[in-house]
Formats: structure tokens, sequence, C-alpha cells
């Protein structure tokens, strides 16, 4: 019985040029195309160009793929100087998050399924925490308040890029083909709702979705 000799001399083509940075790349590329279901080591090896076996000397797996996704999203979040003010410091740090998933909407939803060990991922985070500790609250209400913030600032994402025509439209003719649908129901609130269902603004929408979300959180505070 024989046994191949071990490799020597360059790598395959392409693996030298293997890093976490263009792995994260190539896994947004997966993700962008077909969604994060078809994220594997495999389809990230194809996107490279290199076989998935060699990915495994920079992430654990495909959840390490996931995982590094959620990071990079998180740890390229530019967070605003605090200003002494909760709403308006929230506000600034969900804005810089919307700016940032809308490049990969499919990938936002990570943010909210993947363990994040990494100073970048945690940042965000560190700096919500941090604010609402400030404002003199609890460790355990904070971390229920960020959870409820962020998958509320994650729904309205996801809506913003999913929603179909029959959510509401803006161009001027589809708005009036979804109007006339709407009124001709026989639904008396639907049809008195018509010009404003067959609309979909999507900074209109994300902007009341987080100004109602503040609003219940300040609410809470002050009730405590």
């Amino acid at each position: 019985m024989t046994t191949s000799p071990a490799r020597r001399g360059r790598p395959p083509k392409g693996e030298s040029r293997l890093s976490r940075e263009a792995i994260v790349h190539a896994t947004l590329q997966v993700i962008d195309a077909d969604g994060i279901g078809a994220v594997s080591m495999r389809a990230v090896g194809r996107v490279l160009g290199v076989d998935a076996k060699s990915l495994y000397h920079h992430v654990d797996g495909k959840d390490g793929l996931l995982d590094a996704v959620a990071e990079n999203l998180l740890g390229g979040i530019t967070l605003p100087p605090p200003t002494g003010d909760l709403r308006t410091y929230l506000r600034g740090i969900a804005d810089a998050f919307r700016d940032r998933a809308l490049a990969h909407p499919e990938a936002a939803a990570l943010v909210l399924t993947r363990q994040l060990d990494s100073l970048d991922g945690l940042a965000p985070v560190d700096a919500v925490l941090t604010a609402l500790h400030a404002a003199g609250c609890p460790a355990a209400e904070s971390v229920h308040l960020l959870r409820a913030l962020l998958a509320t600032l994650i729904g309205t994402l996801l809506r913003e890029v999913n929603a179909g025509p029959a959510y509401g439209t803006t161009d001027h003719p589809g708005i009036a083909r979804r109007q006339a649908v709407l009124e001709g129901s026989t639904l008396p609130a639907v049809a008195r709702a018509a010009p404003h269902l067959a609309r979909f603004d999507a900074a209109a929408e994300y902007a009341f979705t987080v100004d109602l979300a503040l609003d219940a959180l300040a609410a809470r505070l002050s009730r405590d």
C-alpha cells in the first residue's frame, strides 16, 4: 500500500488569497443571490474558486460563516457619538444599522439568530446597553428592550426590501390600480383606508416604526 506524498510548493490557485474578509464577502454574495438557506461551505468555495475544505482554516463550518457575516454587519456600523439624549442616540444607532443592513438586507436577520463573541460584533450591543443603563434602566430590563428594539428594526427592514406591489407601491399608476381594487372590496374599513393602503413609502414606514418603538421605550422607562 502506498501513500500520497505530502503536498509541497504553492497552494492551489485561489487558496493563497483566502482570508476571513474574502470569505465573508463571498458568503454575502451567496446570501444576496439566494438567501441564508443557500449558504454552505461548498457554495462559498465555488464563489471563491477554491475547495470547500480550505475554508476551515478560517471559519468553523457553516455556523462560522453565518457568525462571521453577522459580526461583519454589526462591526461595520458607524456608531454615533453619545448625545446625552437617549431617544436621539438610539435613533442614531438604528439609522446607522439600517444604512449598513440595506446593503445586504437578506443577511440582516442573522443578527437576531447568531450568538456573537467578537468585540466588533458586540460593540453596538454595548452602546445600547450603556445608554439604557445611563437612563436608569436595570440590566435585565435593558436586555429585553434591546431585543425588542432589534426585532422591530429588523422586521421593518425586511418589510422595506421585500414588500411586493400588493402591499403598497410608489408609482402613481400602481397606486391608482391598487386603490381601485381596495375601494371595490366589500370591507368598509379597507375601502376607507384604500388611499393609504395603496401607497408604500419605505423610508416613511421605517421612520414611523422606529418612532413608535422609541415612544414605547420612553413610556416604559417613565413608568418604572
